[in-house]
């Protein structure tokens, strides 16, 4: 069952998305409820793309998909991590391991 969660005036909560073994975040995106409980139903991410305005499952075009282990969401309700197993090389459409590669100075 899926807990109340605080959504923004989209509908969207972010998820950031962290690799259950190493514990590495891995990338952010967004869900909204619906994006939610297709993860929750097939075991892999699934997110709402607010560029293109529809659903996108993660690995869908590259083949790096992520297996989902755990879902958990902060304190305020309106913030989830999901631990996962990644499943490919990498989770940056980059091709990069993480999205997280760059460095302020």
């Amino acid at each position: 069952m899926i807990p109340e969660l605080k959504y923004d005036d989209k509908g969207l909560i972010p998820a950031i998305i962290q690799d259950f073994r190493s514990n590495e975040v891995l990338m952010m995106a967004y869900m909204n409820k619906t994006s939610l409980e297709r993860t929750i139903e097939t075991g892999k991410t699934c997110f709402w793309s607010r560029s293109r305005q529809k659903f996108w499952t993660k690995g869908e075009t590259s083949g790096n998909v992520q297996l989902v282990k755990e879902i958990l969401y902060d304190c305020d309700e309106d913030t989830l991590l999901i631990k996962v197993e990644q499943v490919g090389p990498g989770a940056c459409h980059t091709g990069n391991r993480t999205c997280f590669y760059r460095k302020i100075k």
